[in-house]
């Protein structure tokens, strides 16, 4: 990390997936900046954000001084706030004139997660375009960049215009552009400042895993293609420990396996490796050692084993007898990409079967990875798979084929990449599998992706629409229109949100949450994945690993579920019943 910070531009971008260390990476660099006398402002824009609690300051909206780091200056933009804001700017002039269906279906299409991200843009892009009010600083550092999709659309010529205001052209996230010709020089700034390697550096966040290096490996040709190119890759949580302790053992195996796969494209760039740390980033000791390169403190004192006394902690056979008990039904598992969603729900089909009923496993994921999951699948399950990209394919092609005669050649250029937006794949995907879940009428279902509020809410207001203004709501296939009642019904949808015993992937599951209650949805209960605390370890660093999961369970058990178990980390490939059952045993 120290030749990374004494070779920073004047800004500093950091992006990776939820959980993979983004917070802890941007401050460390801002630490480390103002340790060199540089005067620096930190400018979060996640939802989820724990800026306050890793800097050990009070933050707010505007620029705050942070406590023990001379020259540092940091703040959290609150996108959902920004978008709130937002939001009535656009829908409230049209009050009063168009119909109240009309007005709920705007609302919910500046709803979704591209509306929070542009607010956000929006918001710190003063602090980068604006020549006087970034002035005071040396460097600018943000902790979640803007995606390729979202810098796409800010280079199209049509979002500049009033083209979203009255769209029809079906359920979509265009609409926070709309309004924003006020804006345009002071983002044309910022997007020249982001494309010009002398002025800023994009720095992809990963863990050893597949599935983030992969997000990273994406992000990179992504933003690549929009001209970002001064890329570096940060390698976040290395464990490389020699340890007779089996676990420890098994997870420096991976860890360094992980390294060898890097993806091509990523091993190009400049990488940084930092070390894994116990007790995480947090506070100023400890991003300032990272900022230095120097090793974690050895723990003063650790105790010989881990007990998990949280009484509300369900066990795993319980919790499945609750889910059995309806004898059919429909079961989701939902969460941030690489918390476990497909493996989990292999383990409760594969449970569900066990005891006599009949499952449907349907998944998002490659067959391969549920296949191998299952093993040899038990007699009482099948397995279907529906392809997001065929799927969004199919939709996409539909939508540009009813606008292709109505709009603009601008416009449609501008309507292409709205289908590019990931609310359009999972709208697509629900589409697909509204059929699935009307088959829970006869037997059980169990899908690895769950709908979000937004997307919920968007197919509802879109057919509220087509009734209003229509009188038809021809377009809307039968099952859709089911859809929402029956995964609002308890009796009939159980959602189970799948998480991590960190600090972002248990925020961001809790924002999920609030997202699903806001379509009238209460999920059934929560799964804690991969959780240390659990596996029996008796090496020091991963029971002190343990002792700071035990902030995170205890944060799900106490304030955020009513049902809630919890499943080691496992090191080896899980296969067959055998193997996954290792998931409902804690040490």
């Amino acid at each position: 990390m120290k030749k990374l910070i004494e070779e920073a531009p004047r800004f500093l971008f950091f992006t990776g997936k939820g959980g993979v260390g983004k917070t802890s990476m941007a401050c460390t660099t801002a630490v480390g900046l103002a340790d060199r006398g540089k005067k620096v402002l930190l400018i979060s824009t996640d939802p989820a954000s724990n800026l306050d609690e890793v800097l050990e300051t009070p933050l707010a909206s505007t620029p705050v001084p942070v406590n023990g780091v001379e020259g540092l200056f940091a703040m959290n933009i609150n996108p959902i706030q920004a978008a709130a804001e937002y939001r009535e700017r656009m829908v409230g002039p049209y009050r009063g004139v168009l119909p109240d269906a009309s007005i709920q279906q705007m609302e919910e299409q500046l709803s979704g997660a591209c509306t929070v991200e542009i607010a956000g843009f929006n918001e710190f892009s003063k602090f980068v375009g604006d020549e006087q009010t970034g002035a005071g600083y040396d460097h600018i550092v943000l902790d979640t960049a803007p995606t390729g999709h979202t810098l796409r659309l800010l280079n199209l010529p049509a979002a500049w215009s009033d083209f979203i205001a009255d769209n029809k052209t079906g359920s979509s996230c265009l609409g926070p552009l709309a309004g924003l010709a006020e804006q345009h020089k002071l983002f044309e700034k910022v997007i020249a400042s982001l494309k010009n390697p002398e002025k800023t550096r994009l720095v992809l966040v990963a863990r050893a895993d597949a599935m983030s290096l992969k997000e990273a490996a994406r992000a990179a040709a992504e933003l690549g293609a929009q001209g970002m190119n001064n890329q570096c890759l940060i390698v976040n949580g290395l464990f490389l420990n020699d340890s007779d302790d089996p676990v420890a053992k098994a997870f420096g195996a991976q860890t360094r396996m992980m390294l060898e796969q890097i993806p091509a494209a990523l091993k190009k760039l400049p990488i940084y490796r930092v070390p894994f740390r116990a007790a995480g980033i947090m506070g100023l000791a400890a991003l300032r050692s990272v900022s230095r390169d120097e090793p974690e403190a050895a723990p003063e004192s650790t105790p010989a084993s881990l007990s998990l006394d949280f009484p509300a902690l369900q066990e795993w056979d319980r919790f499945l007898d609750g889910l059995a008990a309806a004898g059919k039904g429909v079961i989701l598992t939902l969460g941030k990409g690489g918390v476990g969603k497909t493996t989990m729900a292999a383990l409760i089909a594969s449970e569900l079967a066990q005891r006599g009923h009949s499952v449907l496993l349907s998944t998002t994921d490659p067959a391969a990875h549920i296949a191998d999951a299952l093993g040899k699948a038990h007699q009482n399950i099948e397995v279907a798979r529906i392809d997001p990209k065929a799927e969004t394919t199919r939709y996409v092609e539909n939508v540009l084929a009813k606008n292709r005669d109505i709009l603009s050649p601008e416009n449609m250029e501008l309507l292409e990449e709205e289908m590019r937006s990931p609310c359009i794949e999972e709208i697509a995907v629900f589409q697909a599998f509204a059929e699935t879940v009307a088959r829970g009428t006869e037997q059980f279902i169990v899908l690895d992706t769950a709908p979000t509020g937004h997307t919920l809410l968007l197919l509802d207001s879109t057919q509220a629409y087509h009734k209003e203004v229509s009188r038809s709501s021809e377009d809307l296939p039968e099952a859709v229109k089911e859809l929402l009642p029956r995964i609002r019904d308890p009796h009939f949808t159980r959602m189970l949100i799948v998480t991590l015993p960190e600090a972002t992937p248990v925020h961001e599951a809790a924002d999920l949450q609030k997202d699903l209650q806001r379509a009238g949805i209460a999920p059934y209960g929560w799964i804690i994945n991969r959780s240390f605390a659990a596996t029996g370890t008796a090496d020091p660093v991963l029971i002190a690993k343990g002792l700071h999961e035990q902030t995170y369970i205890r944060e799900v058990c106490e304030q955020l579920s009513t049902r809630t178990v919890l499943s080691p980390w496992i090191g080896e490939e899980l296969s067959g019943e055998e193997k996954l059952n290792q998931l409902k045993t804690r040490a």
